[in-house]
C-alpha cells in the first residue's frame, strides 16, 4: 500500500484536452454566482439540501470565499479534492474527489456538474479521466466511487461513456432534494485504472 509522499497543493491544475480544472479561488464568486443561479433548477433536484439557515452562496461573496478556504483546508489534510471546470477560462462546472479515506480503504467518493448550457459537448467525461488521473497516479488511491440516482439519466450516459463498473443499487443511499434516493454505485480500482489508462487518456485528454 503506497500513499503521496507529498499532499499536493490548492494550486494544483489539471489540463486536459480542452478543459483545465483547478480549485476555486474568492475572485471566481462572480462567474461561480452566474453559473449556480442560471442553473438552480437543473442542478438542486440532484443536490442534498441546504442546512437550515444556511447562507446562500450565489449572493454571498463572503459565504463563498469561506467555502474556497474550507476547500483548501481539505487539500493540506487530504480529505478531499474540489476542482472548477474552466473552459477557455469560463467556469462551466464542478468536480469533486470528497471524503477521503486512506488506511486499509484507499478511497474516495466522485461527484460533478456542469453547466445546462454545456451539457451534451462531453464534457464531463473528459473531467471525469482528468479527476480519475489525479486520483490513482498523484493520490494514490486504490478505489473511487460514483453514485448516481438511477433517473438521473444524463450522469448514467457519462459513467456509461467510460465504461465504468457498475456494482448495484444502493436503496435510500443519500438525501437528494429532501428525499432519500436509491442511487447506483459505479467503482474503478487502481488495478482497473492500470489496465485502462492508456486508452481513456487517449480518447479523452
Amino acid at each position: 500500500m503506497t500513499t503521496t509522499a507529498r499532499p499536493p497543493s490548492p494550486q494544483t491544475s489539471l489540463l486536459g484536452r480542452r478543459l483545465l480544472l483547478r480549485p476555486l479561488r474568492p475572485d471566481d464568486f462572480s462567474q461561480w454566482s452566474a453559473v449556480r443561479r442560471r442553473n438552480h433548477e437543473w442542478l438542486t433536484v440532484w443536490e442534498p439540501s441546504s442546512p437550515p439557515n444556511a447562507p446562500d452562496l450565489t449572493v454571498d461573496r463572503s459565504a463563498f470565499a469561506l467555502r474556497c478556504h474550507s476547500r483548501d483546508r481539505s487539500w493540506q489534510m487530504g480529505t478531499g479534492y474540489g476542482f472548477g471546470i474552466f473552459l477557455g477560462g469560463h467556469f462551466i462546472g464542478e468536480i469533486n474527489l470528497n471524503s477521503v479515506q486512506r488506511g486499509a480503504f484507499q478511497n474516495a467518493y466522485l461527484g460533478y456538474w456542469i453547466d445546462q448550457a454545456r451539457a451534451g459537448n462531453a464534457y464531463v467525461p473528459e473531467s471525469v479521466v482528468l479527476a480519475l488521473q489525479f486520483a490513482f497516479d498523484s493520490l494514490d488511491l486504490h478505489r473511487v466511487q460514483i453514485a448516481i440516482v438511477p433517473r438521473n439519466l444524463r450522469s448514467l450516459r457519462v459513467v456509461e461513456k467510460l465504461e465504468l463498473r457498475s456494482e448495484g443499487v444502493a436503496q435510500r443511499y443519500l438525501e437528494i432534494n429532501g428525499t432519500w434516493e436509491d442511487h447506483e454505485r459505479f467503482a474503478i480500482t487502481a488495478e482497473e485504472w492500470a489496465d485502462r489508462a492508456v486508452d481513456l487518456s487517449a480518447n479523452w485528454l
